[in-house]
């Protein structure tokens, strides 16, 4: 009977050891900025301390699921960090409900599986009523070269992620090479072919400083800018940002239901004159000032401390 409760206990703890395992892998692939964004958007990081938090929590999941499928010293240290980690989880859920709803992806499988904040606490609370029964079961092994192999895997399993997803505050653009300081096409908004594929802008893209980002509501990429995007604009709300979206309009919902961008002002933009002011590649993102591009970025290397320098230059003089 004793054996029998150890396999159990055992194999619950491999089980919960895979999940945690899972669970920071689909955090880092194939983007971990999903996940960085969500410490910005409850206030506990900025844009700066974001990526180190997150990838040091990611690497602590690899600890812990290594931990448990080692069945190591579960009752006295496994088990008891694995319970604060997941507690610690919880609280941050609770505090993202509060903050933006219980609407959107969390983030706790990445974008791999998409669960609501309320979906992850349940998640998280049957994991630590798993921990409890194999608590009562098994007290786990201990092993030999105990502080050094604990050492050596917690160092390990913490750098992993910032050796697989290394952060990186000085992002080099694709487009560098593109030509910049041209008029961009903006007539094609404001003075539309067909007005029942180009809703005119209610703002004047054409005079001022803006960034224009032409989206598109399926594309992935494009959502994970809107998402940062809409964490600027809650920080900074006076910058200029405006969207161009491109795709079946019966989408909207969805999109905003994930990136909860209904923040930024907006309208649509489709068929060729899409294609003429944003090219195939999208998210498409302009600098504009007075209707000039003037810079070309990737929705990665987004900057609000940068936008906000670029918009003000010039203000005081």
């Amino acid at each position: 009977m004793k054996i029998f409760k150890i396999i159990i206990a055992a194999l619950l703890s491999v089980a919960l050891g895979l999940i945690f395992i899972y669970s920071g892998y689909t955090k880092l692939d194939p983007v971990i900025e999903t996940f960085e964004f969500t410490f910005v958007d409850i206030g506990i990081a900025n844009w700066y301390t974001a990526p180190l938090l997150a990838r040091s929590l990611i690497g602590l999941e690899f600890f812990i699921g290594i931990l448990l499928i080692a069945n190591y010293n579960l009752k006295k240290f496994t088990l008891p960090l694995m319970g604060a980690l997941l507690l610690f989880f919880i609280i941050y859920l609770l505090i993202q409900i509060k903050v933006s709803g219980n609407n959107g992806n969390c983030g706790c499988f990445g974008e791999h599986i998409k669960m609501t904040p309320k979906e992850a606490i349940y998640k998280n609370i049957i994991m630590i009523a798993i921990g409890a029964i194999i608590y009562f079961l098994f007290e786990g092994w201990k092993l030999k070269a105990n502080k050094f192999w604990l050492s050596f895997t917690l160092v390990t399993a913490i750098l992993v992620p910032f050796i697989f997803n290394p952060v990186d505050y000085k992002y080099t653009s694709n487009n560098l090479d593109e030509k910049v300081n041209y008029p961009l096409e903006l007539n094609l908004l404001y003075q539309p072919e067909d007005t029942a594929k180009v809703e005119v802008p209610n703002v004047e893209l054409r005079k001022g400083k803006h960034i224009i980002a032409f989206m598109s509501l399926t594309c992935a990429h494009c959502r994970i800018a809107s998402k940062k995007f809409r964490l600027i604009k809650k920080n900074s709300p006076l910058l200029p940002i405006y969207f161009v979206l491109n795709g079946e309009k019966k989408n909207y919902k969805a999109y905003i239901d994930d990136t909860k961008a209904d923040n930024i002002p907006n309208s649509f933009c489709l068929g060729k004159s899409f294609i003429q002011l944003a090219s195939a590649q999208l998210p498409r993102i302009y600098y504009l000032d007075n209707g000039i591009v003037v810079k070309k970025v990737d929705y990665y290397e987004l900057n609000q401390y940068a936008i906000e320098e670029w918009v003000n230059k010039g203000k005081l003089n």
